[in-house]
């Protein structure tokens, strides 16, 4: 319930965003026009935004057939998270990463690199899979998933108003002054972003993956792996979409700047000293 009430306020305050922006544009046209979209792009968001994130990375459905253990892996996790099972892509690219999507448990997809099917053993995978299925059972998938599509289309208007320009409310040309916030509203939604999904967010899904796997170290071990090797691996699909960066294990982006205010992801050493205290409880 928690999580649906974030993800309300987060598409109101979007919403409101948008209507700024559509005020600075095109004045009062402008920012009903503005409302109009926001809305279109809430309703697009919930029921679409999964399938438009899967398409930026390119991501290839596979089942018990095309990648039998892979699939076989998530089968066997989901059934100990007790969720149903997601649909399950993989994702033709160098840099070891992974991420969840949909909209709940019953409409969910998991999404691994198959870098990170070279690089990893299969405690490791199985450790990283159990995180991912821990943001599904735990309902962060939709929130996470609409943010990166809302982030990504005010980045957008914003450039547009860049380009072409704003009007007054009585339709003369907007002080450029104004178009240089507009263009400081693209940063904004990536704060929107920071604000609306929290990095105990990870602490928790590293929490809940470890207890499904039953293996904190495995996960702890994958955190530092991924961690190496992305450092020197770039995914392009999100170095061209920063906004969908929170939704991997491990934060993608090699840039500063923009880049950066992207970055939810606690450090990977913290992750690890979590991890290993779950793992020494255990004993």
């Amino acid at each position: 319930m928690f999580n649906l009430l974030k993800t309300a306020v987060l598409m109101a305050a979007i919403t409101a965003l948008f209507m700024a922006i559509g005020r600075l544009l095109g004045g009062q046209q402008g920012m009903v026009l503005a409302l109009v979209i926001a809305l279109g792009m809430n309703f697009f968001s919930y029921w679409f935004s999964d399938k438009l994130v899967l398409r930026m990375y390119n991501a290839q459905e596979v089942d018990a057939r095309s990648a039998p253990q892979f699939y076989a892996m998530v089968q066997e996790l989901a059934e100990r998270a007790q969720i149903p099972m997601p649909r399950v892509y993989l994702i033709q690219e160098d840099a070891p990463n992974a991420f969840a999507t949909g909209r709940n448990p019953s409409h969910a997809a998991v999404a691994a690199t198959t870098g990170i099917l070279r690089t990893l053993n299969e405690r490791e995978l199985r450790g990283v899979m159990a995180h991912e299925l821990a943001h599904v059972k735990h309902r962060d998938i939709l929130i996470s998933t609409i943010s990166a599509t809302m982030a990504g289309a005010i980045s957008m208007l914003a450039n547009f108003a860049m380009f072409f320009g704003g009007r007054d409310s009585e339709g003369r040309p907007a002080n450029p002054i104004v178009s240089i916030l507009v263009m400081m509203l693209a940063p904004l939604a990536a704060s929107l972003i920071q604000m609306a999904i929290s990095r105990a967010r990870e602490f928790e899904a590293d929490r809940g993956g470890a207890e499904i796997s039953g293996d904190p170290q495995a996960l702890a071990s994958a955190l530092q792996k991924i961690h190496r090797m992305a450092q020197g691996i770039p995914l392009e699909a999100a170095e061209r979409h920063p906004e969908t960066a929170q939704m991997m294990i491990m934060n993608p982006l090699s840039g500063g700047g923009l880049r950066g205010l992207f970055s939810t992801h606690p450090s990977t050493e913290e992750r690890v000293e979590r991890l290993m205290a779950m793992a020494r409880t255990a004993r």
